[in-house]
């Protein structure tokens, strides 16, 4: 891609506006922590969408505009219209945005309706020690990342994740009390791609971590659409001759 990759955070904006703990931890919310850092990286613009702005600030131009597009999403799921999640669903599958999904976003409209599954889980809220091992090194995703990296304290999310195998598997979480999680999972449907990496919840300050804000710079690099040609439109099966001589 010459040009930079356009990117769209998107967030609920719900909880940071209604609990004063968390606008403290993010004052201009996630959706302006991950925007901030997006835009000091090279070769990519970002805008942010709130659910309260008219079509949830995801408008036709909006997304004419996006080739990545972040969800960050919680206490909300049931408030963002079914035409808006239609449209996001093409402009996947279609090819034309990548998409990226965070943490709790794993129950959003638009997650499941792209995976075709509940995408439910284990969870538990104790403030507790995640460590994300990289399963696949040489993916770009996992570009400068390591071995593994810490959070120190975070939400338990554990198997199992009701979710179809993902195309590609780049981290694997394991958790103070225990449990395992499959933590960053690519897919692929129709022409699209699509990311989902756990790490987030809106009580600690995990969107100021560095190493989770290069994941997601990463994850935006590798879903942005790739250039192709137009594949040729047969409108209908087409009887044609041999090339060679078949007798």
């Amino acid at each position: 891609m010459n040009r930079p990759i356009q990117v769209t955070v998107w967030n609920e904006f719900l909880h940071e506006k209604k609990h004063p703990e968390i606008a403290r931890i993010y004052p201009d919310g996630i959706h302006g922590a991950i925007a901030e850092y997006l835009r000091s990286q090279p070769g990519i613009k970002t805008r942010t969408a709130t659910l309260e702005q008219p079509e949830h600030g995801l408008t036709d131009d909006v997304l004419d505009n996006t080739d990545v597009l972040i969800w960050w999403g919680h206490m909300a799921h049931d408030k963002v219209e079914d035409a808006v999640v239609e449209k996001v669903y093409h402009r996947v599958t279609g090819g034309g945005v990548g998409l990226i999904v965070l943490h709790s976003a794993h129950y959003s409209k638009i997650f499941r309706r792209l995976l075709g599954t509940s995408c439910s889980l284990r969870w538990r809220e104790a403030a507790e020690k995640e460590r994300l091992w990289v399963v696949s090194p040489g993916h770009p995703i996992a570009e400068g990342i390591g071995d593994y990296f810490e959070i120190e304290h975070t939400e338990m999310y554990g198997e199992f994740f009701d979710i179809p195998a993902p195309d590609e598997l780049v981290f694997v979480s394991w958790f103070q009390g225990g449990e395992v999680f499959r933590s960053g999972c690519c897919f692929y449907r129709g022409k699209g791609k699509i990311f989902y990496f756990r790490p987030g919840h809106e009580t600690f300050p995990i969107y100021h971590n560095p190493t989770v804000l290069k994941v997601i710079e990463n994850a935006v690099r590798w879903a942005a659409p790739v250039e192709r040609p137009k594949p040729l439109t047969i409108p209908k099966a087409v009887n044609v001759k041999p090339l060679e001589n078949l007798s």
